[in-house]
């Protein structure tokens, strides 16, 4: 997490709230989250397989290191894992995983264009929250979800299932008033996200309101831990069957 989105996109804060009395604030804050908070690895494990007995379900799991299931020690543990170990009841599902921590809506549609995308029937999506970091404008990352939805859609994938941001103004990482400000923030990307893909048929919108639960976030403070992955899997699952 940056620190420097609070000189660079406070001026494109589209929620029109008045914080640039507290940017001082906000930056100080900001380069104390990036010197203290933990920066955790990528769990080890697959990023690609075959499992389970029934109809073949080929899926795709795109996004930053939530997707890539930071957090945890283990692909078991991440959302990959936990995802297809659900699916393997009723699918035999082949899956991959292309996911970067730090990765934003534009990088990784830049990384993704050489991809197969007619090897695989869904795809799921997690991103946003380092665009709400790094100041992108919200209008410009609606148009970059968009071109990343096309890219896979248009690509062969039958069905993009789009996870909302998670309650960025809960995470226990941030301190106030940067917790409130980024939280806001978030908040205004993943309603302008919902919207956005109700009006794709071939889109559903998932969201990731689990307040009440950032005990069981990771030791960061800032990522999901094995229990919130594992609700998250399941939310999904549903979608998907």
């Amino acid at each position: 997490m940056s620190s420097v989105w609070v000189v660079s996109g406070l001026n494109r804060f589209a929620n029109g709230l008045m914080v640039w009395g507290l940017g001082p604030v906000l930056w100080m804050q900001g380069m104390w989250v990036q010197r203290k908070v933990p920066r955790l690895p990528e769990p080890v494990g697959s990023r690609s397989g075959t499992s389970g007995l029934g109809p073949a379900l080929r899926l795709l799991l795109v996004g930053d290191s939530s997707a890539a299931g930071v957090g945890v020690g283990h692909q078991d543990q991440a959302l990959s894992g936990q995802l297809v170990a659900e699916l393997a009841s009723r699918f035999c599902i082949s899956w991959r995983v292309e996911a970067t921590t730090g990765a934003t809506t534009a990088s990784l549609l830049e990384q993704l264009r050489t991809l197969d995308f007619s090897c695989f029937d869904v795809a799921v999506t997690a991103l946003g929250v380092n665009d709400v970091v790094r100041g992108v404008s919200v209008n410009q990352w609606l148009q970059e979800y968009g071109a990343l939805r096309a890219c896979m859609l248009g690509g062969g994938v039958s069905r993009v299932i789009v996870s909302g941001l998670p309650p960025v103004s809960q995470f226990p990482a941030l301190p106030q008033p940067l917790r409130w400000v980024l939280g806001r923030r978030a908040q205004y990307f993943d309603r302008a996200l919902c919207e956005s893909v109700e009006a794709d048929p071939r889109a559903t919108y998932v969201p990731l309101d689990f307040q009440g639960n950032m005990d069981e976030m990771a030791v960061d403070g800032f990522h999901p831990g094995a229990p919130i992955y594992r609700k998250w899997a399941h939310r999904l699952t549903h979608e998907i069957e």
